[in-house]
């Protein structure tokens, strides 16, 4: 029988049952092995609400704390929100992770 992806879309490796999660979009029941997880870290303030807080804070370096959310989407709601893209067939042979991103402003502030 032809296969579409080598793992199976799968990341089981020799486990014979894996534990379902809900996705986080549509809470269908998706194995864990299966779903798209990324990690989303955000602000718990905005940029604005960061600002007036540093004005009336007693402390003049206080870093506020990130917000850390592992999101966990089935196959269909990752495609969806454009999480993940489907590829062609040659295209799914590449397992390198995509180009990262470098923000120019960054370097030359640290520079």
């Amino acid at each position: 029988m032809t296969v579409k992806r080598r793992n199976h879309g799968r990341s089981k490796k020799g486990r014979g049952h894996v534990k379902f999660i809900r996705c986080d979009n549509c809470a269908q029941a998706c194995p864990k092995d299966k779903a798209i997880k990324r990690i989303a870290i955000r602000n718990m303030v905005e940029a604005a609400g960061k600002r007036d807080m540093a004005e009336a804070s007693v402390y003049d370096s206080y870093e506020i704390p990130k917000l850390y959310v592992k999101n966990q989407h089935c196959v269909g709601c990752a495609i969806h929100l454009k999480i993940v893209r489907v590829r062609s067939r040659t295209d799914r042979r590449n397992r390198l992770p995509p180009p990262r991103f470098v923000n120019k402003d960054a370097k030359k502030t640290t520079a």
